[in-house]
């Protein structure tokens, strides 16, 4: 992998700002502060200074939802197709741009978590890091021992590290005094935590400590589930074309459901169970003498949108 701790200019993820990118960028925008013009446009037609152009840049392309493409010391960038399914563009209406449901969220987190090419802090914490109750300088400690064997970079700097893991916690932790807004004072996006927190993943307990307990997760939707749940078959199975992988693989292994949604033992199996049902089958289980195995029709590796699909279908008609 390669080491990605810098970019986001320590600007957690805000509401908004994905859909402000994807918008930008499908109304012919461009999100490349190299440029002057280009920055200028963007100053004025988001309202937001340089630095936030960047982070903006930045959490758009580590959620896959845009594409930044350098060739011949030119730069192009594009909506991928995440980004075109969930925020729409200027064509296209996106099955929810302003992220008003949780599995929408939880489908965020795994398209930014999902990624075995970058190695941010993030990507630690959720695919490779066993804490559950520890301090920040445990976590960067154990981040700056591991990135060398991680990453293609033979030195990391603590610096920019310890600046990474900040943005982390910041984009993932409620804070423990919230900003309030003064009387008569305009709400802006400063006034609201990141949409990650709502997934509760992490939390800060004081005094420089945190935890993230593996759980049942139950606000993480199933369609949302079976939709990580065959992109990480896919991963796993790219090579092989076999369509069936271990229990222990899908919670304990690098962007395996399990990790990246911080799911207990037990949270796995219901989900499993569940999977089954909403599936008809063409995902099965078995648990049986020890022997933990999931197998998964390989059709359903063509069509993993199907679920999403099913998940905001269900959602708007239960409005």
């Amino acid at each position: 992998m390669k080491a990605r701790f810098t970019g986001h200019d320590t600007f957690p993820l805000r509401y908004g700002w994905l859909y402000k990118a994807v918008d930008f960028i499908s109304n012919g925008g461009k999100l490349l502060t190299s440029n002057e013009e280009n920055t200028r446009d963007a100053i004025v037609k988001l309202g937001v200074g340089k630095n936030m152009i960047n982070a903006i840049k930045y959490w758009g392309e580590s959620t896959s939802v845009v594409v930044t493409e350098s060739k011949n010391n030119s730069a192009t960038q594009a909506i991928s197709h995440n980004g075109m399914y969930l925020f729409g563009t200027s064509h296209s209406v996106g099955k929810d741009p302003y992220l008003e449901n949780i599995g929408s969220i939880w489908l965020i987190h795994f398209w930014l978590n999902f990624n075995a090419d970058q190695l941010t802090a993030y990507r630690y914490f959720f695919n490779f890091s066993n804490f559950q109750h520890f301090e920040k300088v445990g976590l960067l400690d154990a981040l700056l021992e591991d990135a060398p064997s991680l990453t293609t970079d033979s030195t990391s700097n603590e610096k920019t590290i310890k600046k990474d893991l900040d943005c982390f916690f910041n984009t993932y932790c409620k804070k423990r005094k919230s900003k309030v807004a003064k009387v008569g004072e305009k709400i802006t996006e400063e006034h609201f935590s990141s949409p990650l927190v709502e997934l509760n993943l992490v939390q800060d307990v004081g005094g420089g400590f945190y935890k993230s307990d593996l759980s049942v997760r139950d606000s993480l939707p199933i369609e949302v589930f079976i939709y990580a749940l065959i992109e990480y078959v896919k991963f796993e199975t790219l090579e092989s074309q076999a369509n069936s992988l271990d229990f222990d693989s899908i919670q304990t292994k690098p962007y395996s459901p399990g990790r990246i949604f911080r799911l207990s033992e037990s949270g796995l199996g219901q989900l499993l169970d569940e999977a089954q049902k909403v599936s008809n089958s063409d995902i099965t289980w078995i648990d049986s003498l020890g022997l933990r195995q999931i197998q998964i029709d390989r059709k359903l590796l063509d069509d993993p949108i199907r679920y999403l699909d099913a998940y905001f279908h269900g959602v708007k008609n239960n409005v």
